[in-house]
Order: C-alpha cells, then structure tokens, then sequence
C-alpha cells in the first residue's frame, strides 16, 4: 500500500501556533552567560521576551534565521529573510510598536478584528489584547504600530 503524501499548509500551521500559544510559559526564559561569567536569564522571566516570542514561532516555519532576545535584531532578521513592510492589516502579520513609557519596543502578532498578541511583560507569558492596546482619552491609539511586516509565505 503507498504511504500517503501529504502537503504542509504552512500558513493554516503558523496562525494556528499564534493563536495556539496564549498562555504559554515556553518563550519566558533565554540563559546567557555574560562577559564576566555570570549566567543570567535573559528574558528576566518573561518580563522582556517578546522578540523571543515572535522569533520562536517564526524560526519554527523558516521564516527567519534564528530565534531573537531583541526587537532590532528580530526585525533584522525579519528584512534579510525576504519579509518587507506593508501598511496592509492581515492574521500572521507581524506588528513593531513604538517605545511605550519605559522606552521598551516591542513586537507581536496581528491575529485579525482588531486584536494582537504579544507577550505581556506583567504576566510573562503570550497574550490577546487590542492591536493599539485600545484609545486614549483623545481618542487615538494608546500605541502607535510603527511597523508592520509580511512575508510571501503568510500574505
């Protein structure tokens, strides 16, 4: 009997994963050791892991080179693997918010009807929230999406 062939729905898979991963303590600790020896968590246990978050779910489907503990280096790897800026809003995309007050970037994922999902610093773990994070009183985003990017396998 032929074994049966299968081809692999790649977008179907990644959306799945990011919504899937709410919740999940996996991406909350990264160990280095730093220039004087001392090992250290990284991630400060979940408290900054969101570029580890995305870079994860992105390394897992190829769409990237390695997994990332940084905003900036995530988002380079991002560009030199083939995905590039839209303005367009689509389920998979990647989102690059501005510093909030504490002057942290931060990235997530654009899950579709106005909502992201991202690490949240408090919890230490993915969760779903407003892609803005909702409006101020002037009624503008409460953080502004100074990127968003696609790429030719998710668009």
């Amino acid at each position: 009997m032929a074994k049966p062939k299968f081809k692999r729905l790649i977008k179907e898979s990644y959306l799945r994963m990011i919504k899937n991963s709410v919740g999940t303590k996996m991406f909350r600790n990264l160990f280095v050791v730093d220039e004087k020896g001392r090992k250290m968590d990284a991630l400060r246990n979940g408290d900054v892991a969101c570029a580890f978050f995305i870079s994860g779910i992105l390394k897992i489907f190829s769409l990237i080179d390695w997994p990332h503990a940084t905003c900036d280096s995530t988002v380079r790897d991002m560009l030199e693997n083939g995905w590039r800026r839209t303005k367009k809003l689509k389920p998979g995309y990647v989102l690059f918010w501005e510093r909030n007050k504490n002057g942290r970037k931060h990235l997530g994922f654009y899950i579709g009807n106005n909502k992201a999902i991202s690490n949240s610093s408090k919890k230490g773990y993915p969760v779903i929230h407003h892609f803005t994070y909702g409006k101020n009183k002037n009624n503008q985003p409460k953080r502004k999406i100074e990127g968003i990017f696609t790429h030719k396998d998710i668009a």
